[in-house]
């Protein structure tokens, strides 16, 4: 029995890395109209090939911090608890949740993916939010994108506060892009990603995108610009390149999380030469 097992193990892990990497390379050549690049030098390549190293060798770290709820440890030995949010309510049963108890506007979420988010607003519909939150339990984000990252992640419900602005707007998503340690610039989202404006550490705009869109508009430097930095530095620090995630809501610097393979490499920089630029300033060795 132990023999028959290993066996069965030994095969799931030769399609793992065999099958992640044909379709994160297939993905690609659809995407761009190209295929990968075996020595990256763009942005996009050297993303697509950290994702295919994933499955060739695997990193714990990453798994750790992408995950929404052990991420918390590292944050807060690096720039400390204030930063985080509370974290109200945690399990693995959406039919364990405690809604008498919970504030009457809050966030539950999952700790394994992407946009699995459902906002909780008194009075609640409790069938909907379990019905959704079980239907996120069963998917194994990996197989979005072929992430590597999210494959070992344990499955869990997580309830935090709603953060909001004081007149109720939700806050801009501030996505702090690091190589080696060193924030090099800034992109502002919101959460419909109607918006994709970049800008350089000293809250200049910079002449590039990725959506098909552009964005006339003015965003105001952040109140915290200087401190969200310095807690970027701190948190990128011995990675050749993250992107984190930062909140600015009502004077407060808020974490939320690490990413380590931005849009699967999806992006299509306008103009193109960007893609280039912003390639070289990351440090990227393939297996």
């Amino acid at each position: 029995m132990n023999l028959l097992k290993s066996v069965r193990m030994l095969k799931r892990r030769a399609l793992y890395r065999y099958e992640g990497p044909r379709k994160i390379r297939s993905d690609y050549r659809r995407f761009f109209g190209k295929e990968l690049a075996e020595q990256p030098t763009t942005l996009t390549e050297k993303i697509a090939h950290r994702m295919i190293d994933l499955h060739r060798r695997d990193n714990p770290a990453f798994t750790r911090l992408a995950d929404k709820i052990e991420v918390n440890d590292f944050v807060k030995k690096r720039v400390g608890e204030r930063y985080l949010l509370d974290i109200i309510w945690q399990g693995t049963d959406p039919g364990a949740i405690p809604f008498d108890s919970l504030p009457d506007k809050c966030m539950a979420k999952t700790n394994h993916g992407s946009g699995f988010n459902h906002a909780l607003i008194r009075p609640f519909d409790r069938e909907l939010a379990i019905r959704q939150l079980r239907e996120w339990l069963r998917r194994n984000y990996y197989f979005v994108g072929r992430e590597a990252q999210y494959l070992k992640i344990k499955r869990r419900i997580l309830i935090q506060p709603f953060i909001e602005e004081e007149d109720g707007a939700r806050p801009l998503d501030y996505r702090l892009w690091c190589f080696d340690g060193k924030p090099e610039f800034i992109q502002a989202d919101d959460q419909a990603h109607s918006i994709n404006p970049f800008f350089d550490t000293d809250w200049n705009r910079l002449p590039f995108s990725y959506r098909d869109y552009d964005f006339a508009g003015v965003i105001a430097r952040p109140s915290r610009l200087d401190e969200m930095l310095e807690v970027a530095a701190a948190l990128s620090q011995g990675f050749d390149f993250v992107r984190v995630d930062l909140f600015n809501v009502r004077d407060r610097v808020i974490f939320g999380e690490m990413t380590f393979t931005p849009v699967v490499g999806k992006m299509r920089f306008m103009p193109e030469h960007w893609d280039r630029e912003l390639g070289e300033k990351w440090r990227f060795q393939p297996a």
